[in-house]
């Protein structure tokens, strides 16, 4: 006899009905923006208030403390753009993608891996960010 009693509802974004792939370019041009008013509302706009990110070096918790972070490498790196290297892949309510991060017109500085996943709102709330090339054979 099973007493297993977890809630299997979900309050997950269909991603079959979201702009998946526009909502991950705004996120990414969050990365690209310079102007702290334009990208405060691109934030806004493609994460959830309590948006989570983490990669190797980096993390932030919530809107504003991402919107530091993203000003903290613009400062560390100025020029270098973020730009998707692959077609945005959806399962349920999370989407995987490739980067790359380099100065426009030249090979990429850093290439990477995103995972994330939408909250209820169609927004992205949890990013986890891998350095490197995706593995590909073993």
């Amino acid at each position: 006899m099973s007493t297993d009693t977890t809630d299997t509802t979900s309050t997950a974004t269909d991603t079959t009905t979201t702009d998946v792939t526009g909502v991950v370019d705004m996120y990414l041009a969050t990365w690209n923006e310079t102007d702290a008013g334009r990208r405060a509302e691109l934030i806004g706009a493609a994460l959830g208030a309590d948006v989570w990110y983490r990669d190797p070096m980096l993390e932030a918790d919530g809107r504003d403390a991402y919107d530091a972070m993203i000003g903290a490498v613009q400062s560390q790196f100025p020029g270098l753009v973020m730009r998707r290297t692959s077609p945005v892949d959806t399962h349920r309510d999370l989407v995987r993608f490739n980067w790359a991060l380099g100065a426009p017109d030249t090979d990429p500085m850093f290439a990477g891996l995103d995972v994330a996943k939408f909250d209820a709102d169609g927004k992205l709330h949890r990013i986890i960010g891998f350095a490197g090339e995706a593995i590909s054979d073993a």
